[in-house]
């Protein structure tokens, strides 16, 4: 059975950092894209940032400059940093894999609360 696990998240100030991290595990015969999505209160779910298996990137226009996503395909991980955070990134931050088990399927993640206090 093929689990993604985020780690990372918590209480952060404004303008400081944070750094997610996902692992994907399982009987896992490939990973297609990866990324994460957040969801903030009262609001419906939407994409921060992804990256497909040979590196190409997407970040949503509001954390552009200041995030930076990665995986490690050897690992089945992505991580996701964030630098200059503002208040309005607080919420559940979830990840995301396609995955071939054999079959494609999306996988998420249960989700991290990040915190962002003012």
């Amino acid at each position: 059975q093929v689990q993604l696990v985020e780690s990372g998240g918590g209480l952060v100030q404004a303008g400081g950092s944070l750094r997610l991290s996902c692992a994907a595990s399982g009987n896992i015969f490939t990973i297609g894209a990866m990324g994460w999505y957040r969801q903030a209160p009262g609001k419906q779910r939407e994409l921060v940032a992804s990256i497909t298996s040979g590196g190409s990137t997407n970040y949503q226009d509001s954390v552009k400059r200041r995030s930076t996503i990665s995986r490690d395909n050897a690992k089945n991980t992505v991580d996701l940093h964030m630098n200059s955070l503002k208040p309005e990134d607080t919420g559940v931050y979830y990840c995301y894999a396609r995955i071939g088990a054999p079959r494609f399927m999306d996988y998420w993640g249960k989700g991290t609360l990040v915190t962002v206090s003012s």
